[in-house]
């Protein structure tokens, strides 16, 4: 595209919290779709190295960390500065998301952020137990200040690709799936009516099926940790527990599962590192592939958003979680991180657009166990449209930023919808916003299961009479 659409004015400051590969890449996002005040556009980063893009563009760098002792007196004013409403696009780690979230309502900001975040130390508090340290408690400390103050200025919370988009491409996969298949239906307008339609199509489950393929000429150094994305981010989550929406048809449970004992309950957890957990799933371009079971915020976020109650009895509920088969540098640095004991890589290295050799992510949602087998939906976005498309990113980052445009145009547009998830918010706006951003979306049915493509030279404890059981997913 040579002129970009504006999708609203930003009356108030920018404040982005966060300038790593995510933060680069929202810069140019923000610079095309709004109109702001670029005097009052302010990044707080405790890292510099990039200082130079912002100085170019005349924006404030505040070098340093937010704290649980700092971040109101740090926020508070360039918040208020100039009148207007301002903008928090919080893209940080070790920041929480809670504290940050409710400080924005007070000032009467709008604020976004990709992942329901924690203050430092959180993740790696070996005094905590497992159940504390889950992604399912950190979603539930959002949803309690929900309820503590319902309405009032929009927060979005948890607004990256996944999750985030993933939620938008569950609905569009259900609305294709249910054409399809020849039902008649309303299109659903409440969050009951949503689960009433996917508990009638019959989906048993959703996987999150991402596989990225972007590498660089370079191999892997030993000693080194390479993403395509944030390293801090990515080892964080892999370190929680593995967690999963747990579905309504599920006959059998892993002996290291556990269930909570307060919240929605729509999810389960095991003893064990969910970058170190695989699964088996299905994605278009690799058709079955293993997947690592690491924990995020929609594996639990979806199955309750489609959950059907009949009073207090749950009667419905999908299966959910994330299969993610990461970039293959990657893959080799969880091996070499868990192999040393979990102890991570001293250095760090994300990989930019410019040393990419190659290479898409695909990544979608697998709706299975339905009439039509399995249905994946999802964006197959390259590493060469990436670079037409936007700078400062490769394809991962993309299918981030552009998601979170997409959640700041709808709070622009709703700015009184209190704190909402993806889930809750216009699927069809936010993925007219983003779409531009995608590269290929495409919606493939497939006949594969999990109990396909197993070598059968060892006796395996499966469950025949239903290939969808998870039982069958994970790798034991």
């Amino acid at each position: 595209m040579t002129t970009w659409p504006i999708h609203g004015r930003i009356t108030g400051p920018i404040v982005m919290i966060g300038f790593g590969s995510i933060g680069k890449g929202m810069l140019p996002l923000i610079e095309r779709h709004f109109e702001f005040d670029k005097n009052r556009f302010t990044v707080i980063d405790p890292n510099d190295a990039d200082r130079s893009m912002l100085d170019v563009r005349g924006i404030d760098l505040v070098h340093k960390a937010l704290t649980r002792e700092n971040y109101r007196e740090i926020l508070t004013p360039l918040l208020n500065e100039g009148g207007g409403q301002g903008f928090c696009v919080n893209l940080s780690v070790d920041t929480s998301s809670r504290d940050i979230m409710e400080l924005c309502r007070e000032l009467g900001a709008l604020y976004i952020d990709t992942v329901a975040e924690p203050w430092a130390g959180f993740y790696f508090d070996k005094s905590a137990g497992p159940a504390s340290r889950t992604n399912y408690m950190l979603r539930e400390n959002i949803l309690d200040a929900r309820r503590q103050s319902p309405g009032g200025g929009t927060a979005v919370s948890c607004c990256g690709a996944n999750p985030g988009m993933v939620s938008w491409f569950v609905k569009q996969a259900l609305i294709n799936i249910a054409n399809d298949a020849g039902l008649e239906y309303d299109e659903p307008k409440t969050r009951e009516e949503w689960a009433r339609l996917m508990q009638r199509v019959g989906v048993k489950g959703i996987h999150v099926a991402e596989r990225d393929t972007q590498r660089s000429e370079n191999p892997k150094p030993m000693g080194v940790f390479v993403n395509t994305w944030s390293v801090e981010g990515f080892v964080s989550e892999g370190m929680q527990p593995a967690e999963l929406g747990w579905g309504t048809h599920e006959k059998w449970m892993p002996e290291n599962g556990r269930t909570h004992k307060t919240g929605c309950g729509a999810a389960i957890y095991l003893l064990q590192p969910g970058a170190n957990t695989r699964v088996r799933t299905w994605c278009p371009t690799p058709g079955p592939q293993y997947g690592f079971l690491v924990t995020h915020n929609e594996a639990i976020s979806i199955p309750d958003y489609f959950t059907v109650r009949e009073g207090e009895k749950v009667v419905y509920r999908p299966t959910c979680h994330y299969a993610y088969h990461p970039a293959n540098d990657a893959v080799l640095s969880l091996h070499e991180m868990f192999g040393s004991a979990g102890k991570v890589q001293e250095q760090h290295h994300i990989l930019t657009e410019d040393e990419i050799q190659d290479g898409i992510d695909e990544l979608g949602v697998l709706l299975y166990g339905h009439g039509k087998n399995a249905y994946w939906y999802g964006s197959q976005l390259s590493i060469e449209e990436t670079r037409k498309l936007a700078p400062y990113q490769n394809a991962t980052g993309l299918q981030v930023s552009s998601a979170v445009l997409a959640g700041m145009v709808w709070a622009l547009e709703n700015p009184n919808a209190g704190i909402v998830e993806a889930d809750d918010i216009d699927f069809r706006r936010c993925l007219e916003v983003q779409a531009p951003y995608l590269g290929p979306v495409v919606g493939v049915y497939t006949d594969w299961t999990p109990l396909d493509d197993r070598p059968g030279f060892f006796p395996e404890d499966i469950d025949t009479s239903d290939p969808w059981q998870f039982r069958n997913i994970l790798v034991r």
